[in-house]
């Protein structure tokens, strides 16, 4: 490998989650990082449904084209 060509590995930066302010630690080329949402607050892995839009896609497309 060239040597003064590959960035600096952080084998313990921190990753902050925006949502929920979780912090743990992974290795990256970063000292630290900011997530939005991570695994302890994402739907996906905590198991709750969270609505975010009141209407869905498909009602939306029943009634654009007029299907019952």
């Amino acid at each position: 490998m060239k040597t003064e060509i590959h960035p600096k590995y952080y084998p313990d930066a921190e990753v902050t989650c925006g949502s929920c302010g979780n912090v743990f630690v992974v290795g990256s080329t970063k000292p630290s990082l900011r997530v939005e949402i991570c695994s302890k607050c994402h739907p996906f892995f905590t198991g709750e449904q969270r609505l975010i839009d009141t209407e869905g896609r498909v009602e939306r497309m029943k009634r654009r084209f007029n299907l019952q």
